[in-house]
């Protein structure tokens, strides 16, 4: 069990946008702990891109040396464990842990992700971050001018249509049952030279998460190189919105540009702030949120006025 059990702030999430928020607290000489439960979004994608000094890297290449980097800082510790509730106590919080630990801080960080729900597929989920793709500046050099297919309907499918046409000029459109495209979406569609298939789906063909062909219901196959798709997603921590954190419509948490919620002291950085996902931008929210906090709690520490003119 730990030993200290009060900190400047504590970080829920060890991730990217955790440990940046510790590496700017830890620097600023406050003590922090992390609590992480090791389960990262991003965990089966093979390789992470768009980042400086480390494309082509792992994920968790990059958060190894991240956290290697962080806990060099003595005043910054590191929990394998998870957080399962949080609430305001008189000098800031109290966080209580699966593994029974009681905690207390002065400020609390939420870095927690959000989690992908994979659809009724088979296969799909175990392409996921391989060859079942949701951005292009994060995977689609790798799949240019490849075999390239879009899953999805509707506007998210027109949407997609757009994005991806760019990354080659064999793409085609899977839409899994009767199109719900619009006439004029249909019209730009066709400009663009994708093709669009509207058969049911009923499996995903793949080898260790390389996806070969699309199996449909009336038997037939449609090779593909990799995806581009769209899944809901839900939060991957409840306990902000149990606290009284605004959310977005979008279901995403409210945070102002210091990464500030709307309950305060309560602070969120990361994927489960934006819909922007990538490495470089929850190492960016990390550090801003890390600062911010680093500025609140000096606020608080100052002498008021009328104690200066005591």
């Amino acid at each position: 069990m730990m030993e200290n059990k009060e900190f400047d702030t504590i970080i829920v999430g060890g991730s990217y946008a955790g440990l940046s928020a510790a590496m700017a607290l830890g620097r600023s000489l406050r003590s922090v702990l992390i609590i992480d439960s090791g389960l990262s979004c991003n965990r089966q994608t093979p390789h992470s891109h768009n980042f400086l000094t480390q494309d082509g890297a792992t994920p968790r290449e990059i958060s190894e040396a991240a956290k290697k980097q962080v806990l060099k800082y003595p005043t910054v510790k590191f929990s394998s464990d998870t957080v399962i509730s949080a609430a305001r106590s008189i000098n800031g919080f109290e966080v209580l842990t699966q593994k029974s630990q009681k905690l207390r801080s002065k400020k609390i960080l939420f870095a927690t992700g959000v989690k992908d729900i994979m659809p009724d597929m088979k296969g799909f989920a175990d392409c996921w971050g391989i060859s079942v793709l949701h951005c292009p500046y994060c995977h689609g050099y790798e799949v240019a001018h490849k075999n390239l297919g879009i899953l999805a309907n509707g506007d998210t499918a027109f949407e997609l249509c757009q994005l991806i046409q760019h990354w080659s000029g064999s793409l085609t459109l899977f839409t899994d049952g009767k199109s719900a495209l619009t006439e004029e979406q249909w019209g730009l569609v066709r400009k663009l030279g994708i093709g669009v298939v509207e058969k049911k789906i009923n499996e995903l063909i793949y080898d260790s998460g390389h996806i070969a062909a699309i199996a449909f219901e009336d038997g037939n196959r449609s090779e593909i190189d990799a995806i581009f798709a769209r899944v809901p997603f839900e939060q991957h921590c409840g306990i902000p919105a149990t606290m009284g954190c605004k959310m977005t419509e979008q279901g995403y948490i409210e945070v102002d540009f210091s990464q500030q919620t709307s309950v305060e002291g309560v602070f969120c950085a990361g994927d489960n702030t934006t819909p922007l996902r990538a490495v470089s931008l929850a190492v960016s929210s990390g550090t801003i949120a890390g600062a911010s906090i680093n500025m609140q709690l000096l606020s608080e520490e100052l002498p008021t006025h009328s104690q200066i003119s005591q």
